[in-house]
């Protein structure tokens, strides 16, 4: 049976280098550190996500999830009062595993208090140029809209209908499941034909996506209605999500019960939604963006490397 680490110490030292880089880069701005319970009586219901639960006796029979990120807990502590905060934890995640994905992993959040998300991805890359150098970073960063990506890689409209859109990826040649609807197809198209013809030597950041894509993002006052949403990508991978923060309890209520429902007709039983998060943005969530970056992907990119299992120290296929 394989014991040794699936990174080498070099890797392991340039993750030291990395992480350290990441917590001057938030004490210069005054941002402050703080950890948040992994363990919760609610997971996610976001249907694109699996929450991976236990259950632990002093709290009785029902479940305890582990969290798929420390978002709900970062936006009630906003709410308290903390400011600006960031956190560097190990989020867990069911039915991932493969050259990007492990269903544990670390990632990094961060939450500016009176940003919106155009003002956020700027901080991103100033991050991101820290942590991988500038020489990393060719050119300056393409700045792509949802809209355009489609338009430019696909020739659809964003805003098609799901048969459009899986016409479209059919022509590109990509299998099209059965079981898709018009978000997973959005989701497929971008992955699979969008993503692979973007340069390769430049940060991407592709934003304002469609109001269905929104998950916890606010929609902006446009028509069609377009998310606070977006997302950055460097060689192809996916390096960070983020949003202008919905802040309204109402509307996020309706957002939970609207994936329970959508789980529900995919045969599962979701969590059941996050109370507390609700009683906090009823309390009051001034505005505020937030952002997530997998430490793992940011590793292996900054050390070359063709996947994440190298970038941990026991990856879980060698575990």
């Amino acid at each position: 049976m394989a014991w040794q680490p699936s990174a080498t110490f070099e890797t392991l030292r340039l993750r030291a280098r990395i992480l350290a880089v990441i917590r001057e880069f938030f004490t210069a701005r005054d941002v402050l550190e703080v950890e948040t319970p992994a363990l919760s009586p609610w997971g996610t219901t976001d249907p694109a996500l699996t929450s991976l639960h236990t259950t632990v006796s002093a709290l009785g029979t029902a479940r305890s999830y582990l969290h798929t990120s420390p978002e709900f807990a970062m936006k009630r502590l906003i709410a308290a009062g903390s400011g600006d905060i960031y956190q560097i934890c190990r989020v867990y995640r069911d039915g991932e595993l493969g050259r990007w994905h492990e269903p544990e992993f670390a990632l990094l959040e961060w939450y500016r208090v009176g940003w919106d998300d155009l003002a956020l991805m700027d901080e991103v890359g100033e991050l991101l140029a820290a942590c991988l150098g500038p020489e990393r970073i060719a050119g300056s960063p393409l700045r792509l809209s949802y809209t355009d990506a489609f338009a430019e890689h696909l020739g659809v409209d964003a805003w098609a209908d799901a048969g459009t859109i899986a016409a479209a990826l059919e022509s590109h040649t990509i299998e099209v499941p059965d079981t898709l609807d018009r978000r997973g197809l959005l989701d497929l198209a971008l992955s699979t034909v969008i993503v692979p013809r973007l340069p390769s030597d430049r940060l991407i950041y592709i934003y304002d996506f469609p109001a269905d894509q929104a998950a916890l993002a606010r929609l902006k006052d446009s028509t069609p209605a377009v998310a606070a949403r977006f997302e950055v990508f460097i060689d192809g991978i996916e390096l960070a999500n983020g949003y202008a923060e919905l802040t309204d309890a109402l509307e996020q209520r309706a957002r939970f019960e609207a994936e329970r429902n959508a789980q529900a007709r995919l045969g599962r039983n979701a969590p059941p939604s996050d109370e507390t998060l609700l009683a906090a943005l009823a309390h009051g969530l001034p505005e505020c963006a937030g952002v997530a970056i997998g430490i793992d992907r940011l590793v292996a990119i900054a050390a070359g490397l063709d996947g994440i299992s190298a970038a941990v120290s026991f990856a879980h296929h060698r575990a």
